[in-house]
């Protein structure tokens, strides 16, 4: 899911490096009660942590690592692979158990799950006083993902990127010790406009796999139906002339409001970029930039996400850090 907070922003077509471009190896280890592997964790996600960044403070490092790898492995035990749904919920289970033993609502004669992942993090949790209710809500976006590939309305879709993104957010100002209750919703606007920048970019990848975020109240509201999502799939392009304009308006009507929710949410966090250190204000505010950038690549392109993914560039690196400096 990459990113200091939350989603980063492919530069290639393929799922998109962290930030801070390093892996992440977690080794898969069959586990001996299921045939089913914990997928290897590499650098191809979206996740947004700033792991081993130089804008990252060496203190910090190992701690991100640490909720990176947790993150990251059990969003991918979700996402990827070819395993049954019921395999994936029971692995994600085996997660929500370690943060039992690690806050000792577990009996202690049952070994401790994936201690790779959970050895560090006890670890990284006691040192940084980190809240497992923040873990255990990235845990249920991840088994809702699972099982939910619907979204009734804009409460439905907000109430999971407030277990699937916001999370992130408030993990890394609990390591600043920046946490405060305006920054903790700054963090939180951030984050969800990040989460629905990328659905709003992955429109086309998220149907192949099944899911539709767009709210369908919102679908509705436009006129705009599944249908003809598929037929855009299919075609490889926004279908826009003849009997297909009308529909193809009501497409674009419908992605601009929902980029302009996006844009409004990255933008009313701004404010928190300017309150953290230095270094860290400065890597939130491209993250930040990132965000927006991609909203003015999805109206550049307008709004034919199915043609062409909308990226980040080599040569928007420049465009971002002067605004990330100056704005």
């Amino acid at each position: 899911m990459n990113e200091t907070w939350c989603r980063d922003f492919s530069t290639s077509t393929q799922k998109s490096k962290p930030l801070a471009h390093l892996a992440l190896s977690a080794t898969a280890k069959e586990r001996a009660k299921t045939a089913y592997t914990l997928p290897a964790m590499a650098v191809d996600h979206y996740e947004n942590f700033p792991v081993a960044s130089l804008l990252l403070p060496r203190a910090l490092r190992d701690a991100v690592r640490d909720i990176y790898r947790f993150a990251r492995t059990a969003d991918d035990v979700a996402d990827e692979g070819n395993a049954t749904a019921e395999e994936r919920l029971a692995e994600l289970a085996e997660f929500r158990r370690g943060l039992d033993v690690l806050q000792g609502c577990s009996p202690t004669d049952l070994p401790l799950p994936h201690p790779h992942i959970f050895v560090p993090l006890a670890s990284t949790m006691a040192r940084h006083g980190l809240s497992a209710h923040l873990f255990r809500d990235l845990i249920s976006a991840f088994e809702q993902d699972v099982v939910k590939h619907r979204y009734e309305n804009d409460a439905e879709l907000l109430d999971y990127c407030s277990r699937s993104a916001n999370p992130v957010g408030r993990l890394m100002l609990q390591l600043y010790e920046r946490d405060t209750h305006d920054n903790l919703e700054c963090s939180d606007a951030i984050c969800t406009g990040l989460q629905l920048t990328n659905f709003w970019q992955d429109v086309a990848v998220d149907w192949q796999k099944g899911r539709v975020y767009l709210p369908q109240q919102r679908l509705e509201q436009h006129g705009v139906n599944e249908e003809w999502i598929a037929r855009c799939v299919q075609a490889g392009k926004l279908p826009d002339t003849g009997k297909d304009a009308a529909e193809a308006r009501a497409w674009c009507e419908l992605m601009a409001s929902q980029l302009a929710q996006a844009r409004s949410l990255l933008l009313q966090g701004r404010p928190l970029t300017r309150r953290l250190p230095r270094r860290a204000g400065l890597e939130l505010r491209l993250v930040v930039q990132g965000g927006l950038l991609i909203l003015e690549r999805i109206e550049q392109l307008h709004y034919d996400v199915f043609q062409r993914r909308p990226v980040l560039r080599g040569l928007d690196w420049p465009r971002m850090a002067l605004r990330a400096l100056f704005n």
